[in-house]
């Protein structure tokens, strides 16, 4: 009895075991499906990501470089704007005069008469007997740009300094105008020429006083005297510049507070306006460096509006004056001849008995001042030799009262002046 129960209980173990055996395989069947058609689905959505991380990658590359393009022709279309908008009030100055007419001296090469003549009485003596004839030529060529509908123009008064020669005017049409010079300023490298007609397109003026170094400018003139409009592009690449610049002839001037640019800027260009990205004149310019690459400068706006003004209402240039000769201070002049103070200009006569250290009746002979004196400051501002005696009165306008400070026999002491034109 004993036997045969242990084998009947093996006999329910055993079909226990295979029940539960079929069990884990149904089971086992259901999660694998389940389980699989998980994975799968996550299999496919990590996939769809990395797919999409490629994807979007090369489509961030994409959006990059379109941006990048659009940057590009944004910009470059910002300056064809500029050109189309300025160009029409940019002129070309054609300078001409009457010049010598040499002839042929020997009539034929066996015209053994005239070669004997010429050695043995000169040319010098051949002129005399004859006056040369003369035939009108072209001698130099500048820019300008129109500041008024009815034809003022504005350029360098280098450009139009020959008061001999004739200066014709072409637009940016092509058409040609006579040109008459209004005023040449005295002391600043700007002129006022002026052509007939009306509804001449206009440049607009920007402010001068607000450009910073890094912003874009650019140029447009006629370098060479050949090749009207053409546009040179750079940037602003100085502020308050001063130098001192020759004309190649042996003239030399003194441009103080001017702009330097990278823009090229080649003979020719002189008197053509340096525009910034909105079209507008915020220079004049006036000269390159010789002997470098891309140094070029241009006088601020701000300094030429006050003389556009003064010819649009008077015709002429006022320009105020104090009266004075001088020369300006600095730690070298201080140290020789010991002197308190190393700025201000020193009030001197010149060489000639004739070169008075105060002009007679002048403004500055009104308030008192005398040779030996020393002008420290203008209204607060100091006299150095960036920033001299004359650059600060040609701020002010005829009639302007100025407070100076001066060193007047070992004091200090303030004195108005009002400032007078120039004759």
């Amino acid at each position: 009895m004993e036997i045969k129960k242990e084998i009947k209980q093996k006999t329910i173990k055993t079909k226990v075991s295979k029940k539960t055996i079929t069990a884990i395989i149904i089971l086992t069947i259901f999660l694998s499906s389940v389980f699989g058609a998980a994975f799968g689905f996550m299999s496919s959505q990590m996939a769809d990501f990395v797919f999409s991380k490629v994807l979007n990658k090369d489509s961030d590359s994409k959006k990059e470089t379109i941006i990048g393009k659009q940057k590009v022709i944004q910009e470059e279309s910002a300056v064809i704007d500029v050109v189309e908008k300025a160009s029409p009030a940019v002129v070309s100055i054609v300078i001409t005069k009457d010049v010598p007419k040499f002839k042929n001296f020997f009539e034929s090469p066996d015209d053994l008469d005239s070669l004997f003549e010429f050695f043995n009485r000169g040319w010098s003596n051949r002129q005399r007997q004859e006056e040369p004839e003369t035939e009108k030529q072209k001698i130099g060529g500048g820019s300008g740009f129109i500041v008024s509908s009815d034809g003022m123009i504005v350029t360098n008064k280098h450009v139009v300094e020959d008061t001999e020669a004739d200066y014709t005017v072409i637009t940016g049409d092509g058409k040609e105008y006579s040109a008459k010079v209004l005023a040449r300023h005295p002391s600043v490298d700007v002129a006022i020429i002026k052509i007939e007609g009306d509804n001449f397109p206009i440049l607009e003026l920007g402010n001068s006083d607000n450009l910073k170094i890094g912003q874009t400018a650019i140029a447009i003139g006629n370098p060479l005297g050949e090749f009207s409009n053409s546009v040179s592009r750079g940037i602003v690449s100085g502020l308050k510049r001063d130098l001192v610049a020759g004309s190649g002839w042996g003239r030399t001037e003194r441009l103080s507070n001017i702009i330097q640019t990278d823009a090229a800027i080649n003979p020719g260009n002189s008197g053509g306006p340096l525009l910034n990205i909105s079209g507008q004149a915020i220079g004049v310019n006036v000269a390159m460096a010789q002997g470098a690459e891309n140094i070029g400068f241009a006088l601020p706006i701000n300094e030429v509006k006050k003389t556009i003004q003064q010819v649009k209402d008077n015709g002429k240039i006022s320009i105020p004056f104090l009266g004075v000769r001088y020369i300006i201070l600095n730690k070298s002049i201080q140290k020789e001849n010991d002197l308190p103070f190393d700025y201000g200009a020193l009030v001197l006569r010149g060489e000639k008995i004739t070169d008075l250290a105060v002009i007679p009746g002048s403004p500055a002979d009104k308030a008192g001042i005398v040779e030996n004196d020393i002008i420290l400051e203008i209204n607060g501002e100091k006299i150095t030799e960036k920033n001299q005696l004359n650059d600060l009165i040609v701020k002010y306008s005829v009639g302007d009262e100025i407070t100076l400070k001066i060193w007047h026999k070992g004091k200090e002491k303030e004195v108005k002046v009002k400032l007078e034109e120039r004759k």
